[in-house]
């Protein structure tokens, strides 16, 4: 029968056998033994599923990208070693030296660093634009090398939400694959695969660990796209000759995307999750669907409570019903946007910074999504490699505080924040 998402939270990914372990094991191993060579070698040919290397797949790994996959709806993922790492995987996966990609601009600062100059030196050009961008404008920005449309469902730290319809739809047209990170809302709160994403991010050190103990990232493959015959990507549709002659459209079918950047890209760079990691992690992402509620409730509560504080210039969350993401929030959005808001402190850079320093309940660190909150100024941080330029078109100001809710008790965080908005 087709379960829950909650039910798929606790249970996708590991199913026992009579007399096994009922929870998850841990597969501290880096290799693994078969009496039959030949066994072995129809595993390098891709010919047998099963592990052979830890690099390339882990039993322990594997429910964890099984997991993720069921939750999104998508037909397999890949593990790896951060969110970065999924990111330039999967990027490298249909980008050479040569290509482009178009890209939401409200999209996290080493994301936003990784295309406009880590990439730019392979020679993959970034062209970013609105996250708000309709078909038609992104349109004009399609070249023949463009091989990637990418975007977040909830950005950060600027809290706007992707205009679907307008990315998914020039996506679609052009026969150009369409990539959504999805980190800050989760499966639980929006599955960009339904909304016509191919490759679906995340960054699994936040939400899906929700505990902030393990480095990792998850690429989800739809299975929808569909690269045979397609000009645009040649290296799906030629014989890969690192790999026996494989061509990924012809021999792995609607597995092609995830079956390249493992065989591939994996093999190439190594950038793998670890077992305990993924352990971990899988251990969180069974609480997820109870975290998000609770995160998105308090999130939203402490929006409305500043939202009408004399001290602050403005507030981003999209369920809000002033945010001039609201329509979208309703639209996309299953009943939450999770914990992430960014507001405004009157008297710019040096109010907000007191500010951070006043909290006792909120820690400042350089992290979110997770079960406890936090909270940084993002100019000064995590997007300071950032031009002035690129920080407005990222819709991050001076003056803007990056808040992540917890599932702390709601009065202890409200208190705290009106604390220290007293103390300034």
């Amino acid at each position: 029968m087709e379960k829950h998402i909650d039910t798929k939270c606790v249970q996708s990914g590991y199913s026992p056998k009579s007399g096994q372990p009922r929870i998850t094991p841990i597969v501290q191993s880096t290799t693994f033994f078969y009496e039959n060579p030949e066994q072995l070698a129809r595993l390098f040919d891709l010919k047998e599923s099963g592990y052979f290397y830890s690099r390339l797949s882990n039993p322990t790994c594997a429910v964890l990208e099984e997991k993720v996959a069921a939750l999104e709806g998508g037909k397999a993922a890949l593990a790896t070693s951060s969110g970065q790492a999924a990111i330039t995987l999967a990027a490298l996966n249909v980008c050479n030296c040569g290509d482009h990609i178009i890209s939401s601009s409200a999209i996290y600062g080493g994301t936003y660093n990784l295309f406009d100059v880590t990439l730019r030196k392979l020679g993959i050009e970034t062209t970013f634009i609105s996250p708000d961008s309709t078909a038609e404008e992104i349109e004009k920005h399609i070249r023949p090398q463009t091989k990637l449309i990418y975007g977040e469902t909830v950005s950060n730290p600027a809290i706007s939400v992707l205009n679907f319809e307008g990315y998914s739809n020039a996506a679609k047209k052009h026969g150009i694959l369409f990539m959504v990170d999805n980190t800050l809302s989760s499966p639980i709160h929006c599955r960009p695969i339904l909304l016509g994403a191919d490759i679906v991010i995340h960054s699994s050190t936040k939400y899906i660990d929700g505990h902030a103990t393990s480095l990792g990232g998850i690429i989800v493959d739809s299975g929808n796209f569909d690269f045979k015959g397609n000009k645009r990507y040649a290296d799906f549709n030629t014989p890969d000759q690192s790999y026996h002659g494989l061509i990924y459209s012809k021999d792995c079918g609607e597995l092609a995307f995830i079956t390249k950047a493992r065989a591939q890209l994996m093999r190439d760079i190594g950038a793998c999750m670890s077992p305990f990691n993924a352990f971990l992690t899988n251990l969180g992402c069974e609480t997820l669907h109870l975290r998000m509620e609770r995160t998105s409730y308090n999130a939203l509560e402490i929006a409305k409570t500043l939202s009408s504080h004399q001290k602050i210039e403005f507030v981003k969350y999209p369920f809000l019903s002033s945010d001039a993401n609201y329509g979208k929030a309703e639209k996309y959005l299953n009943g939450g946007a999770g914990g992430m808001l960014s507001f405004g402190v009157k008297g710019g850079k040096e109010k907000a910074l007191d500010f951070i320093k006043n909290l006792s309940v909120v820690a400042n660190v350089t992290h979110v999504a997770d079960l406890r909150s936090s909270v940084i100024h993002p100019a000064s941080t995590t997007h300071r490699q950032l031009s002035r330029q690129a920080l407005a078109e990222a819709g991050i100001s001076e003056n803007l505080i990056r808040f992540s809710a917890g599932i702390e008790n709601i009065n202890d965080l409200t208190k705290d924040i009106l604390s220290a908005l007293k103390k300034i």
